[in-house]
C-alpha cells in the first residue's frame, strides 16, 4: 500500500507524508473549532507517537543577504521542515507568504502550513528556492 501523500517530486517526501498523517490523525479526533494550541498539542502526541523527533516553538534564526537579523519562533520543526499550524475557517494568502517568508529567511528547504480550523485540513507544503 502506498502513501498517497509522498511524491517524489517534493523534497523530503516520506517525512512530510509523515508529518501529514500525523496531522490527519489530529483533525479527524478533534475536528475543527479548537483554539490552535490544541492542535499543536494533540500534533505533538501523534508525531511522539510515530515515533517522530520534533520540537515545539522553536526559535530561527532570520537572515538577510546572509547576515543575521534576528529570531523568529516557528510552531515545529521536524529535522529538515518546518511547520507552522493554523486554526481558522480557511488558509488565507498571507498565511502562505508568512510561511513562505519564514521559511526562505531561515534556510529550512522544506514547510508545511497546515489548517486544522476548517471542516476539511488544509495543508500546503512550502520548497524553499533559494538560499537565505
Amino acid at each position: 500500500m502506498t502513501n498517497p501523500h509522498v511524491k517524489p517530486e517534493y523534497p523530503h517526501s516520506e517525512l512530510t507524508a509523515k508529518i501529514i498523517a500525523a496531522a490527519q490523525e489530529v483533525h479527524r479526533t478533534l475536528g475543527p473549532g479548537f483554539e490552535e494550541k490544541f492542535y499543536q498539542r494533540a500534533l505533538s502526541k501523534e508525531l511522539r507517537a510515530a515515533g517522530q523527533e520534533h520540537d515545539r516553538e522553536v526559535w530561527i534564526t532570520v537572515y538577510y543577504k546572509g547576515e543575521k537579523l534576528g529570531r523568529k519562533r516557528v510552531d515545529f520543526v521536524v529535522g529538515p521542515v518546518m511547520i507552522e499550524t493554523k486554526a481558522k475557517a480557511a488558509l488565507e494568502d498571507v498565511d502562505y507568504i508568512q510561511t513562505l517568508s519564514y521559511l526562505k529567511a531561515s534556510g529550512f528547504e522544506v514547510a508545511l502550513l497546515i489548517n486544522f480550523g476548517g471542516p476539511k485540513l488544509e495543508v500546503k507544503r512550502l520548497i524553499n528556492t533559494q538560499k537565505p
